[in-house]
């Protein structure tokens, strides 16, 4: 799958030198000089943080190309040459303008929270890289000031020092090591179609087992059958799913959302959430909703297809981002223009390991 990236120009937000620190900054637009200040960065563990690869956030294949091909040296030498040169929008580029455009909402609301998305740029690259990263975030108006530089080592121990919420890469193998770790992830993909998102309302759609819910209804499913996982349904209506790998990342973006709610701004929210399943309704989604209410986490919408394709009903959605664990599904969303992730978690990814054994890297 690969393509252009349209760029999309949500809520523009400044952004300069690196300073890394997590202590205090100024809080406010303007000092008692009148002059711009950058808002305050919150501490890792009371922000929402995204951590995104710089092979996800922009588009990198051609000097992946002549790391592949020439090796690392000329890689090296080739990045400092184009130095100058910004790369163009990958595709979490629109989720991460979503995020800030979020971020702004909020601190209109609580100038002085640090309860917001913090986006951590992170990327296997030397440190010479770095000049070019950053001039394409300034070139992009992007507001990130943390980076992950790790010179070809594994970013996974870092994410948990972040107190991560999401992880989003290009690498199939990085994502697994961080779901293992208990880090929520996903692997991103190139599309050749993309639909034009909102500027102004972050929309983020799950599916259900194997992503907010575990995989023990699937289970059933793949060994026994459809009418055998419908029967398990319903003698454990009442019995709760355990939790998938993004169950955390869909409550860290309730708590969010109740504070837009607590300023009387729920019915224009910017952050609106999508259950997107291939469960029935009747016959298997009454578990799956009382699991979510017990777990006191509210979903917009929730879509129950009866096994038809979400595809078209992504494409009528638009979200910025879509779970999924099943690459059939995340293939169908991409051709009908959806940003779609792989959460490689669950039963499932025997079936995937077989059919794209070389797909996400």
């Amino acid at each position: 799958m690969s393509g252009e990236v349209k760029e999309l120009n949500v809520s523009p937000s400044s952004n300069g030198d690196i300073r890394g620190s997590w202590e205090e900054k100024k809080e406010f637009d303007q000092d008692h000089l009148g002059l711009t200040t950058k808002p305050k960065l919150p501490k890792p563990e009371n922000a929402v943080t995204v951590a995104v690869s710089s092979r996800v956030l922009f588009r990198t294949e051609r000097e992946q190309k002549v790391y592949e091909q020439q090796g690392v040296e000329e890689y090296l030498r080739y990045q400092i040459e184009h130095e100058n040169e910004p790369f163009a929008p990958g595709p979490a580029f629109p989720f991460v303008k979503a995020l800030e455009a979020v971020n702004t909402r909020l601190r209109e609301l609580y100038p002085q929270s640090e309860e917001l998305f913090d986006i951590v740029l992170v990327t296997y690259n030397h440190a010479h890289v770095g000049i070019r990263l950053i001039n394409t975030i300034n070139h992009h108006n992007l507001f990130i000031e943390r980076f992950c530089m790790t010179g070809g080592s594994s970013p996974i121990g870092y994410l948990k020092a972040w107190h991560t919420n999401l992880y989003l890469s290009a690498d199939a193998d990085k994502v697994r090591e961080a779901l293992a770790e208990g880090i929520a992830a996903a692997t991103m993909f190139m599309t050749e179609k993309l639909t034009e998102v909102s500027e102004s309302q972050l929309r983020v759609a799950f599916d259900g087992d194997a992503v907010l819910f575990s995989d023990e209804s699937e289970r059933i499913f793949k060994a026994h059958g459809l009418d055998k996982f419908f029967q398990h349904e319903r003698d454990n209506e009442d019995t709760l799913l355990d939790h998938g790998p993004l169950k955390g990342f869909l409550e860290a973006l309730g708590k969010l959302q109740k504070k837009f709610y607590a300023k009387g701004h729920r019915l224009d929210c910017p952050i609106r959430t999508f259950l997107v399943t291939a469960r029935s309704a009747a016959s298997s989604g009454i578990r799956a909703l009382k699991t979510l209410r017990a777990w006191g986490l509210e979903i917009d919408e929730a879509l129950f297809l009866a096994g038809a394709p979400k595809g078209p009903m992504l494409e009528k959605i638009r979200p910025h981002i879509y779970f999924d664990d099943q690459m059939f599904h995340v293939e169908g969303a991409a051709e009908m223009g959806t940003v779609a992730a792989h959460v490689p978690y669950g039963i499932a990814q025997k079936h995937n390991l077989k059919q794209n054994s070389g797909v996400g890297k």
